[in-house]
């Protein structure tokens, strides 16, 4: 499906040239299209592509597609939404990806050039010349200290240490996905890996630790920020596809009428199934749904033990948190607040729009990002 706000917003925008974000995801491809107009960043058009019918697959369905079929299925995309930008950023999956908190000496930046490529050895299975790497000081609190601040004050016999974000790519991925986006006609400005492209558009400037809960097709992801910087990361192969599966198995339904019930109902009982039926469908996506959440508080109760401090809120984003009736239950089923990703709400567009784009946001939010961070470069 594919949605286009080119003629509605036509007039709205300046002069400035527009940009989009691509997201490539392990099921559709969602991609998002923003001009600056008087400081805001206005959205002009967006859309969704599934990807299974490329594989000959249902909607929803995961696939594997080569870099020729992925770069139709963009341009298939591109030309339904009526996308005009070809300026892009595009999103890395997590998966492909590695993320991580080193403890490093508290050197300086020419010593800790020697340093982290050394260090990144030991978290990187590959020969350290098949990757791009790159890291980011983590600024230590001002005015309080952490857990980690006072280990070290008791460890005062070892050296003064830092924490360093690394963050590494295959060469290999990072080919493979030029190749595919040059065959799409797309102009690739960056490349970022999809969780930075989330923190952007979903978290709101503040200084307490939040916990993002990215709910894919595959995986779901989940991972703490704090002041905007990642501290703690982890991948579950359990995703918005499990549901489905799991969804068609317990009431005997083909994928595809369970992957369309998913989404229209979720947890929201209808009068078009039974009290019965309504209890079945909720079981069955409570199943997958009590591991996730599961997965969730374990990461809450690491991050408190580990830096001594709790999360403030879990927001939920990525194509599955758009499931009706989700925010309920994570209410009660987590053991901090929690809320649902509004990306959305970071540019500007027609009111009557709202409840749709607050709709289908979490979706969205990479795309999202992606072109924020691009129209901010512009």
């Amino acid at each position: 499906m594919a949605f286009s706000l080119g003629k509605i917003l036509q007039g709205l925008s300046g002069g400035d040239e527009s940009v989009i974000g691509i997201d490539i995801g392990s099921s559709s491809i969602k991609i998002v299209q923003l001009r600056a107009s008087r400081g805001v960043a206005v959205l002009e058009t967006y859309g969704e592509i599934s990807l299974g019918p490329y594989a000959k697959q249902e909607i929803g369905k995961m696939v594997k597609l080569s870099p020729e079929q992925t770069a139709e299925a963009i341009k298939d995309l591109m030309r339904e939404a009526n996308v005009t930008a070809r300026s892009a950023g595009v999103s890395i999956p997590f998966s492909s990806s590695l993320v991580s908190v080193l403890v490093l000496p508290d050197v300086d930046k020419e010593s800790l050039k020697r340093i982290v490529p050394i260090e990144a050895r030991k978290y990187i299975p590959v020969p350290i010349t098949e990757v791009t790497i790159d890291w980011f000081v983590i600024p230590r609190e001002e005015g309080e200290q952490s857990a980690f601040d006072q280990i070290q004050k008791e460890v005062a016999k070892g050296p003064k240490q830092q924490e360093v974000l690394l963050v590494a790519i295959q060469n290999s991925t990072l080919r493979g996905y030029q190749t595919l986006t040059a065959a799409a006609g797309v102009n690739v400005s960056f490349y970022e890996i999809e969780i930075f492209s989330a923190i952007r558009s979903v978290v709101d400037h503040g200084v307490a630790p939040i916990l993002i809960v990215d709910i894919g097709a595959a995986t779901t992801k989940i991972y703490v920020v704090e002041r905007g910087v990642v501290r703690l990361t982890h991948l579950t192969t359990i995703g918005s596809q499990h549901m489905t599966e799991v969804l068609a198995r317990s009431m005997g339904w083909e994928f595809d009428k369970a992957e369309r019930i998913k989404r229209e109902r979720g947890l929201v009982s209808s009068t078009a199934f039974s009290s019965t039926e309504n209890e079945q469908i909720k079981t069955a996506l409570l199943s997958t749904l009590s591991r996730i959440f599961s997965e969730v508080n374990r990461v809450l109760l690491s991050y408190g033990q580990r830096y001594n401090k709790n999360v403030a809120h879990v927001v939920l984003t990525g194509g599955g948190a758009s499931l009706p009736g989700l925010s309920g239950v994570a209410k009660t089923s987590l053991n901090v607040e929690a809320r649902i990703a509004n990306p959305f709400a970071h540019t500007e567009a027609p009111a009557f729009l709202d409840t749709v784009l607050r709709d289908i946001g979490p979706g969205f939010a990479v795309a999202i990002g992606l072109a924020l961070r691009k129209l901010r470069r512009e």
